[in-house]
């Protein structure tokens, strides 16, 4: 038989050196306390810093460390930081991203039960919890995919070819493309999915920013051609000010119309666990599917979004994919459960264990507490800032997204101020728009932000 290439063996013996000088890194990382934000990237600069870096010979392992630790991650603003208020932020506990070490330094896959069955039988367990807490019956199930843009595209996927297969049978064909009904308050992946899978929108406007019952039965009643429309997507949570739309009126028109119901709770779907807030998500039982991102509100580390179906048996009648090589996934055994039939994926990482691993670790009571704590926070600094004179809260909040103005500030003052909190390194906290107008907006998820930080933030607003 012929020899491996002996320069092929290094890159896969295991390197004590190496090893050390990671996780030497990695211990550093995980022991900060405060977390930093660091900085913007400056393109010319990292340019310089990387160029000739890649070539035909290899470069010292500390020499790469040390231009990574140095130079590359300080260019990365830190989303785990307890200062980081933007977009959605993350704050992955540390025992789920050691879990993370470990799902990567094994390489652990979770694409079917043959490969890979004590991943997908923690995942499931994880997803069961999900779903329970949702209230769905105990046939429901799902999978683990990249995001809720990937969960979203999934289901619905799946809520079109459910849709259009009992219009067909029931005798109707639209003259045009198949409908799903959205608010126009929905995600933007929402929009981005339906154009990619070639569907239409009925778009359904809504009051005060939350889709209700009343809203989509008027304009189902409205429209000429209702049975074009075979779905409806609810959010519980919106990105912007954490509002969730009416899932139970939503939930209960879309059974009398015959609709595939989705609900996206990417980032506010993890308020499932918090007692104050549980009564807001009343209907979500009715979801024929439902995403939430536990890499955001659920401390999860990237990527990692659960996708739940109702009656998994329908995704995977969609998603399943043949072929000569795959016939040996596809068996009649009850128990074998195929991550890859339930989403557009077929490869895929066990992106679900890290959040086993932590809740195994912590409990779910640990995982409430830290939830109440962001809304806690939210609720606190609502009520700072409508006391404060020159500040003006724009709504309460529902969640853990607090949106409010400054008096008096334009758009460029809302920009320049977020540059200078970063700079400062006070926080990262970008303006966003609000029905036309720029305004700020804080996100609250870590649990280690605290009420100190967010009065030096507004401080600056003085």
């Amino acid at each position: 038989m012929p020899e491996t290439h002996p320069s092929a063996l290094p890159m896969h013996t295991y390197d004590p050196e190496l090893a050390d000088l990671v996780f030497a890194y990695m211990r550093d990382r995980l022991q900060l306390d405060p977390v930093p934000l660091d900085h913007p990237g400056v393109k010319d600069k990292l340019d310089r810093t990387l160029d000739g870096l890649l070539g035909a010979e290899g470069n010292n392992p500390a020499d790469v460390m040390a231009l990574y630790a140095d130079h590359l991650a300080p260019a990365v603003i830190s989303c785990d930081s307890p200062r980081f208020l933007s977009f959605i932020p993350a704050a992955p506990t540390k025992a789920a991203l050691l879990f993370d070490m470990v799902v990567s330094c094994a390489s652990l896959q979770g694409i079917s039960w043959l490969e890979a069955a004590g991943a997908v039988a923690a995942e499931n367990q994880v997803l069961r919890l999900l779903a329970d807490f949702a209230g769905l019956p105990e046939t429901a199930g799902g999978c683990f995919v990249s995001g809720g843009s990937a969960g979203n595209l999934s289901a619905l996927v799946v809520a079109r070819d459910t849709g259009s297969r009992r219009r067909l049978a029931e005798g109707y064909a639209p003259t045009g493309p198949w409908r799903i009904a959205v608010s126009d308050q929905a995600h933007s992946s929402i929009g981005n999915t339906l154009r990619i899978m070639g569907v239409d929108a009925l778009v359904v406007p809504t009051a005060d920013h939350r889709f209700t019952g009343d809203a989509l039965r008027a304009a189902l009643a409205a429209d000429p051609d209702p049975r074009s429309v075979v779905g409806v997507v609810a959010t519980a949570g919106t990105t912007n000010a954490g509002i969730v739309d009416d899932l139970a009126g939503v939930g209960e028109v879309a059974r009398e119309y015959d609709l595939w119901f989705h609900v996206d709770g990417a980032y506010g779907g993890a308020g499932l666990f918090a007692p104050s807030v549980r009564a807001k998500y009343d209907g979500i039982e009715l979801a024929d599917s439902f995403v939430v991102d536990p890499h955001k509100w659920l401390f999860a580390p990237f990527d990692c979004a659960a996708l739940i179906y109702r009656q998994p048996q329908l995704a995977r009648g969609v998603h399943t994919q043949d072929a000569s090589y795959l016939d040996v996934l596809h068996t009649d055994a009850p128990e074998e459960w195929n991550p890859t039939d339930y989403a557009y994926h077929l490869t895929r990482r066990a992106r679900g264990l890290p959040l086993w691993f932590s809740l195994a670790v912590h409990g779910t009571d640990a995982y409430r507490d830290a939830i109440e704590a962001a809304l806690t926070l939210a609720r606190e600094t609502a009520q700072l800032i409508r006391e404060t004179p020159h500040l003006e809260l724009i709504r309460d909040p529902e969640l853990s997204a607090v949106i409010f103005r400054r008096k008096g500030w334009t758009a460029q003052d809302y920009n320049t101020w977020s540059q200078r909190l970063l700079a400062g390194q006070i926080g990262f906290v970008t303006p966003t728009g609000w029905e036309g107008e720029t305004v700020a907006r804080f996100a609250f998820l870590h649990p280690g932000t605290t009420m100190d930080m967010v009065r030096e933030m507004l401080a600056t607003m003085a």
